[in-house]
């Protein structure tokens, strides 16, 4: 498997509603992505999540179910 960082850059007054949903959906990863950490910057416009797969194209499906209130880079680790 392999190793992705993402960045997450939350759209403008977009933090607390990206924030409900996970509390209340959870991260809503497809099956075969694995969460391994995560972290947000001090102002909480970005936050970083390292994950793991061997099905890289399971993003595309996990980023349309964020996009519309966060925009994604996604950057191969290992």
């Amino acid at each position: 498997m392999k190793k992705y960082m993402l960045v997450e850059t939350f759209k403008p007054r977009c933090w607390a509603p990206a924030y409900q949903r996970f509390e209340q959906q959870g991260r809503l990863l497809p099956k075969g992505r694995i969460y391994l950490s995560s972290w947000s910057n001090r102002d909480r416009r970005v936050c970083y999540q390292l994950m793991q797969t061997a099905q890289p194209e399971l993003f595309t499906l996990w980023f349309s179910r964020w996009d519309d209130l966060v925009r994604f880079d996604l950057v191969p680790v290992d």
